[in-house]
């Protein structure tokens, strides 16, 4: 008999589930009911207003009439003249309205010929009157009968829906009862469902217990075995975590990656030269050199200050490690009038976030400090464990109450005022001079730690400094493995016709390397080395199919000139290449999610493949 006792608790909770579902569909049947029935209210309401319009707007053409055969100004007959030319179409739009109502519909035909009658009797009075007969007081008679007949007629149909107006207002109140009371139904009947629910969810869990207690100490001896065992290896991951090798800010990897682009692309412009019948040795040696050139860029990639635009990667990190070891690229980067200050806490817990993306973000924040401090200073980076509480989360947007591991980066140097601190994380905002700033570090810091599910705050006053606490979320349970998947081969597509391609480089070398490299593919190639020269060659050369633009470029970047060329031509495929990582440029603002760029340094493959998605419209695909 017990045994059958759970299988007659789920044919419960189906019949109850059953019954709440019924309740639900009924509730919601009786509510499109109600909205029906408040559409055709709120469409008696128009009519009315309909009816009032029409009439008032007859009233001022009567009047206006009347002004000008008492005064024969001809600017009283400006309303008469409105009425005259628009009153067909007021009445089309009121047969409209009641073509639900036949009777009302016929009073329509009569109002029409009522109208029409008044506004001949006027038309008359207004030629006697240009005609200079004397006009006394019998003339104004009829047209009164008139105009008293019609405001009758429109006051009966304004009083026909007035009464379906009450028979409706009364069915949707009456809805609306009944839906409150479905409503009603529907929550009873759902906590009663969940009292079930619960009920048989205890009882099982006391059995479940109850079945395993002979097996729990052995189960909790194992748990501990493994926590011991996966803490271990966290810290040998920790202590594996490549530490800081380079100074290279973003500028010094943007020349970096233009001079690996010319590398890797004249190499591989050389091996398929040679062909399948070159020397073996050269052949071997190109490729050999192909592939140092890759790895190099990958390097430069790990080395950037903006993240990667692929979905970050959250590590369990422990963020006292990677400040330590940040600290003597930080003192070389910053220089010796700034001194480095490290207040590491004790006891911090792990921080769920891609540290490589942490790194370039303290190195913004170091860089930006840096700045602040023309005449040198102090710099300060501080650790701690915080809790953001639900009061806290209320007033700020997008900040889940919780515990956090908190990175706090300090400098005494000129500070900012308000309406600046409310501006600092935009992109391209920037309170530099021209040339030393482009508005993106602290965006790309907000963007990183909004994406990895965290929280950013400044506090500044002038004169006094800057702090920018960085709130990361705190890591729970174990280390995850990671993996490795090898990106999949591309194609070698080529031109489809007379195709054009605008390539805009402000480097000369790497820019005659696309060039050759997009007319072996078949394209023909027009090029720029700025923005203001590829506006012009925009303008001469109408039928360029393809903008081939590198972004980060003097005067006009990549993105301006993009702008400004499809807001002429909508039309116009684009196409990005640039010497930073992507998820810098998507999170700083400089592109959108999805637009089609090309990273630096690309091969020849990359390129033939990339520009025939672009130009095919598949733009979406990932570079």
């Amino acid at each position: 008999m017990p045994a059958l006792r759970p299988e007659r608790s789920i044919i419960v909770l189906l019949l109850a589930l059953l019954v709440v579902m019924t309740a639900v569909g009924g509730t919601f049947w009786l509510y499109r009911g109600q909205q029906a029935e408040i559409a055709w209210v709120n469409h008696t309401l128009r009519v009315e207003n309909r009816l009032s319009t029409l009439l008032s707007q007859m009233q001022a053409a009567e009047s206006g009439q009347r002004g000008y055969m008492l005064t024969r100004q001809a600017d009283f007959l400006d309303p008469y003249a409105e009425f005259r030319d628009h009153w067909q179409e007021e009445l089309r739009g009121l047969r409209a309205e009641m073509r639900d109502s036949p009777e009302q519909v016929r009073a329509v035909e009569t109002l029409h010929d009522m109208i029409a009658r008044r506004l001949a009797l006027m038309q008359g009075g207004i030629d006697r009157r240009r005609a200079g007969q004397i006009i006394g007081p019998e003339t104004f008679s009829p047209g009164l009968a008139m105009m008293a007949r019609v405001r009758a007629h429109v006051t009966h149909m304004k009083a026909r829906e007035e009464q379906l107006l009450r028979a409706r207002s009364i069915a949707a109140g009456r809805l609306s009862t009944m839906i409150t009371a479905g409503l009603a139904l529907s929550a009873t009947l759902v906590i009663l469902l969940g009292l079930m629910a619960l009920r048989t969810a205890r009882r099982r869990v006391i059995e479940a217990v109850e079945s395993r207690e002979a097996l729990s100490a052995a189960n909790a001896r194992l748990i501990a075995e493994a926590e011991q065992r996966e803490a271990a290896q966290a810290q040998l991951r920790q202590a594996q975590k490549m530490e800081s090798i380079g100074q290279l800010t973003g500028g010094i990897a943007h020349d970096f990656n233009n001079m690996l682009a010319i590398v890797i692309g004249s190499l591989d412009i050389a091996r398929r030269r040679l062909g399948e019948d070159g020397d073996p040795r050269v052949v071997k040696g190109i490729d050999n050199a192909t592939e140092g050139a890759q790895r190099a860029a990958q390097l430069t990639a790990r080395l950037l200050a903006f993240s990667r635009q692929q979905p970050l990667d959250p590590q369990p990190t422990n963020v006292n490690k990677l400040v330590g070891g940040m600290s003597e690229l930080l003192r070389r980067t910053i220089g010796e009038d700034v001194r480095v200050e490290s207040v590491l806490a004790g006891g911090l817990w792990r921080a769920s976030i891609d540290a490589n993306q942490l790194e370039s973000a303290i190195l913004n924040l170091c860089v930006n400090a840096r700045d602040a401090m023309p005449d040198g200073g102090r710099l300060t980076i501080e650790t701690a464990n915080a809790h953001l509480d639900d009061g806290y989360a209320a007033t700020h947007a997008d900040v889940a109450p919780g515990q956090y591991i908190l990175l706090s980066v300090t400098d005494t140097g000129t500070g900012m005022p308000p309406h600046v601190v409310d501006r600092a994380f935009d992109p391209f905002f920037t309170t530099k001079g021209v040339g030393k700033g482009t508005g993106l570090g602290l965006s790309q810091v907000f963007g990183f730690v909004k994406q990895s599910r965290g929280h950013v705050k400044i506090y500044s006053e002038p004169d006094e400094g800057t702090a920018i606490k960085i709130y990361l979320p705190r890591h729970y349970g174990a280390i995850p493995a990671q993996g490795y998947a090898a990106p999949a081969a591309d194609s070698l597509p080529r031109a489809q016709g007379e195709e054009i391609i605008l390539v805009v480089e402000d480097e000369d070398r790497v820019r005659h390397m696309s060039v050759d490299s997009l007319r072996k593919l078949g394209y023909t190639v027009v090029q720029a080395s700025d923005g203001e020269q590829a506006l012009e060659m925009l303008a001469i050369q109408p039928r360029i199919d393809l903008l081939f633009t590198d972004i980060v470029m003097p005067g006009i970047n990549g993105r301006q000139l993009a702008d400004r060329a499809t807001s002429d031509r909508p039309d116009l495929k684009i196409l990005y290449t640039t010497g930073y990582t992507r998820n810098a440029i998507v999170h700083n603002g400089m592109l959108a999610p999805g637009v089609a760029c090309l990273a630096k340094p690309f091969t020849f493959d990359q390129l033939a493949s990339k520009v025939r998605q672009v130009l095919d419209g598949e733009a979406s695909i990932p570079a």
